[in-house]
């Protein structure tokens, strides 16, 4: 029979309450209209090649929309990030889509919409902004959520609902191909910049998304979508705690589960984690969704289901809400499973009720909802022509938006004086990534991530690299460009112009580094895993070629992870290290080198002085490190925090502020006074770090739990202070528990990980005090200038 749509009904009702809104709806649909709200439907995606996706081919079949939208539809996925389209045209297919979605199924419910946004919308014409590597060396959470928000309101203002971001991973080997997607190696640095980035989404009306949750980047080896052991003192102290951060202060509304499996049990179906920790303990109350093709993995990867309704079953009930991309586990096999009693219909409904909350949230489910975005809301719907171009999403408050990312997050790793340059005559501009436009994208940025697979494409942005930006930066130097290799070629058949080059000029700058790509199409980015930490190719040859021939040489590394690069680290005149940094990112280094910008940069990731000697991260107890029992050294070359300046500061006046013993329920205070030393401002940055001498379980020898941005006119001095909450001393107990014990803590505060400059150190009395999630999770920090 044919149903009548029910346009004016109580889930309509905008003055009752959202649960009185999302039950009625439950209550008036069929099982088939429940389960279409649970999955999302990837339209126009290969299913011949993985191009984007793990296991895309095999895992993505064509979807008939005319027999799946009668039902209606949870999700559309990537209607921008899966091949290049016009914003404005693409805008137009969306609301057409949209509006034939709500038309097709009886409650007129429209899709949720989500989108790839971790370095920036990942959509043709938009603005590549600094992958997160690049957030971590800036330490500026402000900032990250400036951008948050700025990504946020494109994505939204062309009918966007969700962002899959952020990464909350903690690296933990730095062979790991996603390295670039993390914000570094430790987790409170982690999650304050996550947090702030979250809360930037959120006000612009985009539902962030957490990923990976939880244990993706401590796989074995450094491999991708490979076997995770970790113990539950490092998953609870380590990989845990910026989500947790994330949940309790960002607004975060939708969480990813993770491919890993831990101790045995994926995440997917994990009840513990999904809805026991995350949901029980820590309050989330929105939407889990699948990583891509994750629900299927159960059977296809891990083989914990027998069938595909075994896998929904079980995801369904672990506590996943959502699977993306598209219909495979949630569609009929799941229906088969309830219609033969072994799955109840009460999962479907608890997974369908947190949809329908964030839709309703969202808007979908109002009377006067409408599909035109904001975009078009002024354009000429029947010209598509005339609106061809008519929506900018690389505007020039986004642009300059990126390039203060870049600029702040160009780590200064090490500096015999030659920086910055004064205009020398002749530079040589050497290496592979010299003028090398794809040489700051990360591979979640649009031309790495799609654009390679449309080689006709115009990039859609600009672009300038490095040597271009040199160029306009020294306009009376005369300035040469050799690449000498390629990124991952084994050629040195371009060595000999490149020292020829080098010989012939007065500094040599080389640019050497990545190619982000996808599943080994790259030397990093997701299934871009590496062996080792030597740089690609045959570019460490190139540069010890380079060093060699006695200029000074200005190694610029634009990368995705940390390399070793040999007797570089000590003969080069300078390194600057730049994670990806965007389409901003050659003007940033030339600012740098320059001068006209003072690097305020920290490494967010240990720089190992040996390519093999991984895993290794500052956040490591004294057995890591090097012994007389062991001929390998793992000590990094430069570690966490790590940053130099061309200005100079001094750390003086420390101070315990109240008494030096506080109850294990109390707080201690610090401080010291920084001054500007030098003869230009500069931005420093104080890093207060954790030491717990005596424990009853192995500790790290340091662990950051503060910082600071410091900046300060020449001459000019600021007092900063942190009150340092028990709280923040907590750890995992032999036990299970987080207690907070006990005895003396060392507090240090530090220009990295590897330079602790003045010291503090107070006692924690009575007895040892377990705490919970409600524990506090940072330290007070004042800068007070001084008068």
């Amino acid at each position: 029979m044919t149903e009548t749509k029910t346009h004016s009904a109580p889930w309509r009702d905008t003055a009752a309450t959202t649960q009185e809104r999302a039950d009625s709806l439950i209550a008036a649909m069929t099982l088939r209209e429940k389960t279409a709200q649970l999955y999302g439907v990837w339209v126009g995606a290969s299913s011949e090649g993985g191009e984007v996706a793990p296991h895309q081919n095999e895992m993505n079949p064509p979807v008939d929309l005319d027999t799946i939208l009668p039902h209606g539809l949870g999700q559309l996925t990537r209607p921008f990030g899966t091949a290049p389209v016009d914003p404005a045209l693409g805008a137009l297919s969306l609301q057409r889509t949209q509006q034939r979605i709500a038309a097709a199924n009886r409650f007129g419910i429209p899709a949720l919409v989500h989108e790839e946004c971790l370095a920036g919308f990942a959509a043709w014409q938009a603005t590549a902004y600094p992958v997160p590597l690049a957030w971590g060396a800036t330490f500026n959470a402000e900032l990250i959520r400036t951008m948050g928000a700025a990504i946020g309101a494109d994505m939204r203002s062309v009918g966007v609902h969700q962002g899959l971001a952020p990464v909350l991973d903690v690296v933990r080997d730095a062979r790991w191909g996603r390295v670039e997607e993390t914000i570094g190696e430790d987790p409170y640095l982690i999650g304050t910049l996550a947090t702030a980035y979250i809360q930037g989404l959120e006000s612009s009306g985009i539902v962030a998304t957490l990923k990976h949750f939880v244990g993706y980047s401590a796989s074995k080896a450094g491999r991708n979508l490979a076997p995770v052991s970790v113990g539950a003192r490092e998953l609870a102290d380590v990989l845990l705690p910026p989500f947790e951060m994330a949940i309790r202060e960002s607004g975060v509304r939708s969480v990813m589960h993770a491919y890993t499996d831990l101790d045995g049990v994926p995440t997917a179906a994990d009840s513990s984690l999904l809805t026991d920790l995350l949901r029980d303990t820590w309050g989330f109350n929105g939407t889990v969704v699948a990583d891509y093709f994750g629900v299927a993995f159960l059977k296809n990867l891990h083989a914990v289901a027998g069938s595909f309704g075994e896998a929904a079953a079980a995801a369904l009930a672990a506590g996943v809400d959502v699977e993306l991309p598209t219909v495979h586990a949630f569609g009929e096999h799941l229906i088969a499973e309830v219609e033969a009693g072994r799955v109840p219909v009460s999962l479907i409904d608890r997974a369908l009720h947190r949809v329908l909350v964030q839709k309703i949230d969202l808007g979908l489910l109002d009377e006067d909802w409408s599909a035109v975005p904001a975009a078009l809301q002024e354009a000429n719907l029947q010209d598509a022509a005339r609106l061809e171009g008519s929506v900018t999403l690389d505007t020039e408050a986004n642009r300059k938006l990126a390039a203060q990312i870049a600029e702040e997050s160009i780590v200064l790793v090490s500096n015999n004086g030659v920086l910055p340059l004064r205009s020398p005559g002749r530079i040589a501009v050497v290496g592979p990534n010299a003028d090398n436009t794809q040489a700051f994208l990360g591979c979640y940025s649009f031309p790495a991530h799609v654009g390679g697979q449309h080689p006709d494409v115009p990039v859609g942005i600009e672009l300038p690299t490095v040597a271009e930006a040199l160029r306009a930066e020294f306009p009376g130097s005369s300035i040469t460009v050799t690449a000498g290799c390629s990124v991952d070629g084994d050629s040195p058949g371009g060595f000999d112009d490149a020292v020829a080059a080098a010989a012939a000029a007065d500094v040599v700058v080389a640019v050497l580094g990545d190619r982000a790509g996808l599943f080994g199409r790259g030397t990093s980015g997701e299934g871009c895993d590496v062996e080792s930490l030597v740089l690609p190719g045959v570019q460490q040859q190139l540069l010890d070629r380079l060093i060699r021939t006695g200029k000074p040489v200005v190694l610029v590394l634009l990368t995705g992870r940390p390399y070793a690069v040999g007797s570089a680290a000590e003969n080069a005149a300078a390194i600057v290290q730049a994670f990806f940094p965007g389409e901003e990112g050659g003007p940033a280094v030339a600012k740098v080198l320059s001068g006209r910008v003072n690097p305020s940069g920290r490494l967010p990731v240990s720089i190992p002085a040996r390519p093999g000697a991984q895993p290794s991260t500052y956040l490591a107890s004294r057995l890591a490190r090097a012994s007389s029992v062991s001929n390998i050294d793992p000590a990094a070359a430069f570690p966490f925090g790590h940053g130099l300046s061309y200005t100079t500061f001094e750390w003086s006046g420390l101070t315990v502020d109240g008494p030096a013993a506080v109850p294990v329920d109390g707080e201690a205070a610090a401080s010291i006074t920084v001054t500007n030393t030098g003869d230009r401002a500069g931005t420093e940055l104080v890093q207060l770090y954790l030491h717990d001498g005596v424990a009853s379980v192995v500790r790290p020898e340091q662990k950051l739990v503060g910082y600071a941005r410091v900046p300060l006119d020449p001459g000019a001095s600021a007092r900063v202070s942190f009150t340092v909450p028990a709280d923040v001393t907590s750890f995992t107990g032999r036990d299970g528990r987080r207690i907070v014990e006990p005895g003396g803590i060392e507090l240090g505060f530090g220009a990295s990980s590897g330079d602790i400059r003045l010291r503090a150190t107070v006692t924690l009395t009575g007895e040892t005090r377990a705490v919970d999630h409600t524990r506090r999770l940072h330290c007070g920090v004042t800068v007070t200038p001084d008068a």
